[in-house]
């Protein structure tokens, strides 16, 4: 048996806003991906550490600041038991499967910094795919929005709620096995090497999105807050490290 047919475990935040070193989770899954369905889903509601959610976020995942903390558990709680899921995972040699890694596993590792718990990254890294990656790398020209609900539609693969944590990680993993199955050259890696390969195909589609800002008259101003770096980012000056 390979890295690729194992069970893998899909992961997926909602949160307080777009900003992984000072924003909060407000719901999380962990789910393994067994077979083309998922084997066993962990969810999570989190009162968002006490903060104040925007109405913008409310817009996305649905919910307001009063719904988070009366179903929500304390952050601290959330946060330990998602990464204690997560590290379990990583142990066992399983692929994390995360769209747009560099938020997710930013803000999971933020959050853990900020509590005092156990970092993912502290010992070694988790062998990741990240299906928006792989979808730019194997057809980086096609035209149109990436988002999950995008990738979803071309890859034929059933989305049931778009900004559902559990639905998201579930779609992940849908996404992630029909580009595998139609590139199984990467399939045929070793999965610390695909993991690698991502990381500099990463760095290049961000690259290129940085180019592009910068030659774009109304959007070079965007150019400077392009980031490089996956699956996780480091904080950015200014930002006082992990745990602000």
């Amino acid at each position: 048996m390979t890295w690729a047919d194992m069970p893998w475990v899909g992961f997926d935040l909602e949160t307080t806003g777009v900003e992984p070193e000072v924003d909060r989770i407000v719901t999380a899954a962990v789910v393994s991906y067994d077979g083309g369905r998922p084997a066993r889903v962990q969810a999570w509601v989190s009162d968002a550490g006490g903060v104040e959610i925007p109405p913008g976020a409310t817009a996305i995942h649905g919910y307001t600041t009063e719904a988070a903390r009366e179903a929500g558990r304390p952050a601290a709680e959330v946060v330990a038991e998602v990464t204690a899921a997560l590290a379990e995972a990583c142990e066992a040699g399983r692929p994390l499967v995360v769209m747009n890694a560099a938020f997710d596993l930013t803000m999971i590792e933020t959050e853990a910094d900020r509590y005092g718990l156990r970092s993912l990254f502290g010992s070694s890294v988790p062998c990741v795919l990240d299906p928006k990656v792989l979808d730019k790398q194997v057809d980086r020209y096609r035209r149109g929005k990436r988002r999950l609900e995008d990738l979803c539609a071309h890859w034929a693969v059933p989305h049931g709620s778009a900004h559902d944590a559990v639905a998201d990680a579930v779609a992940a993993c849908a996404v992630t096995t029909a580009i595998l199955d139609e590139h199984p050259e990467l399939k045929g890696l070793p999965l610390d090497e695909l993991h690698e390969r991502q990381a500099r195909w990463y760095a290049d589609q961000q690259e290129g999105l940085r180019g592009y800002f910068e030659s774009t008259p109304h959007k070079r101003h965007l150019a400077a807050s392009v980031r490089t770096d996956w699956p996780i980012v480091p904080a950015r000056p200014g930002f006082g490290g992990l745990g602000s």
